[in-house]
């Protein structure tokens, strides 16, 4: 009608307006037709005998069947009756059976929390395997979230979801905010106990945790994520903006835990830079941080035992021998050992986990026993700690050579002589890389006088032999020298 208004002819008009001339001659005289609804079917029903006797019934018993489900159920029961190609019609038929007589759905309210009110943790896995210098990297992401500013901190897990795991997280990231909410809520926490004892305390640990912070402790319930969803979309976003930038690194490798960490950090910071402005608006409402740190380690007692180890949480360490038969106090954090000798701190020993809930892990550490290996180096052939002393694949292929070249008794004494040199002179990696090179190995004597070779000449020191009447004047009591003047003159 507007390109009749401006002068094109019918023709043109409804050629512009993509229809054809009868409809625009139609249009211009203004008649509507209405189309009338149908009220019958154009095909016979396939389903008609079994939809309302056998389909609905099942579909009152469990909303949630699908089509596919259905159909195969008809085959089984009714061979070659219904074809595939009847699949996608029921699927269809499922779907507005849902829409018209179906149960309600779950509804989803969106919230809109005041600033400074609440906070939010949970833990997640990132979607891509990270190795640390080669090595698989296991871990979780600890991430806390503001519900108002959006503003997160991901904090680096190892092992699973525990008490120090969410307590050493939840604190590095208030006191990186500066502030504390007055809420904060968490998942239920059922991954990080496994039997009522470790809920109790862990439930114990956690109140007393939010109330040193001043926070009011909520959980939402157990297997219902959507209840702490601010935090879980962020874990959404966190990953694929893990992905995007290692994909720009080129590499999921990394130097050492600290270079991932700092990666992290680099891309939270950029995710935080979208709510710097509500975030400003958000601190005014927080509540001021207390002055000390709260307890995010679990305090265990145990005994040093002769083979110098101590057996913590499914995983045994060793320790230096001088702590053997000693009781003592270990600080049990996500990530790490801190011993104690009553209160003075001793070693601080990196966590091992198993790779399995039901096994046992190992952290041996060649060093802290060396010298008393050495002293015995024959307790190396069958000790049951044997492979965890060997450092490196490395040290694990020089066993396996020496083993081929030497005698049991020679290769015991010249793998332990090769480790207290790796540890004494600090070279450990270049001397396994270069006795690696070496065919055949070479034979103790040589490494003995490479490294117990006299490293600056000993001064000449002159020795005076005294006669034999000097030594009865010395029983006596009356010592004199040689030119006879008495330099002592006392018995005992």
């Amino acid at each position: 009608m507007k390109n009749r208004q401006i002068g094109h002819g019918q023709e043109t008009a409804a050629a512009k307006a993509g229809v054809s001339i009868r409809s625009g001659r139609r249009i211009e005289k203004g008649v509507r037709v209405e189309k009338s609804q149908r009220q019958w079917r154009t095909r016979q029903d396939p389903f008609a005998l079994v939809w309302e006797t056998e389909l609905v019934p099942l579909l009152y018993g469990e909303p949630e069947l699908t089509g596919t489900t259905l159909w195969e159920h008809l085959d089984d029961r009714y061979p070659g009756q219904y074809p595939e190609k009847l699949l996608r019609s029921l699927q269809r038929r499922v779907k507005h059976w849902r829409a018209t007589q179906g149960p309600g759905k779950a509804v989803m309210f969106c919230q809109s929390v005041p600033a400074g009110h609440q906070g939010l943790s949970d833990f997640t896995r990132p979607r891509t395997a990270i190795t640390i210098a080669g090595r698989p990297f296991d871990h979780l992401l600890y991430q806390f979230r503001l519900a108002y500013s959006h503003w997160r901190a991901v904090h680096i897990i190892r092992g699973g979801e525990s008490y120090s795991a969410l307590a050493d997280g939840l604190q590095t990231a208030l006191h990186k905010l500066g502030g504390v909410p007055r809420e904060h809520r968490t998942d239920s926490l059922s991954a990080a106990y496994v039997n009522t004892n470790q809920k109790q305390e862990l439930t114990q640990s956690y109140a007393a945790l939010c109330q040193h912070y001043g926070m009011k402790p909520t959980v939402n319930n157990l297997g219902i994520s959507h209840e702490n969803g601010a935090v879980e979309n962020a874990h959404g976003s966190l990953k694929h903006r893990i992905e995007q930038a290692i994909k720009l690194r080129g590499s999921a490798d990394f130097e050492s835990v600290g270079a991932y960490r700092r990666f992290l950090e680099r891309i939270v910071d950029k995710l935080n830079k979208r709510c710097r402005g509500r975030l400003a608006e958000e601190q005014s409402h927080l509540q001021p941080l207390p002055r000390y740190r709260f307890m995010d380690f679990s305090e265990l007692s145990v005994k040093v035992t002769t083979s110098s180890t101590i057996a913590v949480k499914r995983g045994l360490y060793s320790v230096p021998s001088r702590l053997i038969g000693e009781n003592i106090r270990v600080h049990l954090y996500h990530d790490r050992l801190e011993c104690f000798a009553g209160q003075t701190p001793v070693i601080t020993l990196p966590r091992a986990y198993p790779k399995t809930p039901e096994g046992r892990a190992r952290r041996i550490d060649y060093r802290h026993v060396i010298h008393a290996l050495a002293a015995k180096p024959q307790a190396f052939r069958f000790s049951r700690l044997r492979d965890d002393l060997l450092p490196t694949p490395q040290y694990h292929q020089l066993w396996a050579r020496v083993q081929q070249q030497f005698d049991p008794g020679l290769a015991c004494k010249w793998m332990v002589s090769v480790l207290r040199f790796a540890y004494d002179y600090d070279c450990e990696s270049q001397l396994a890389a270069e006795l690696l090179q070496q065919n055949p190995l070479p034979e103790l004597q040589t490494l003995q006088k490479r490294f117990l070779r006299q490293h600056a000449p000993q001064p000449d020191i002159p020795i005076k032999q005294h006669t034999a009447d000097t030594y009865d004047q010395l029983l006596s009591g009356n010592w004199a020298t040689q030119g006879g003047s008495s330099c002592l003159n006392h018995s005992h």
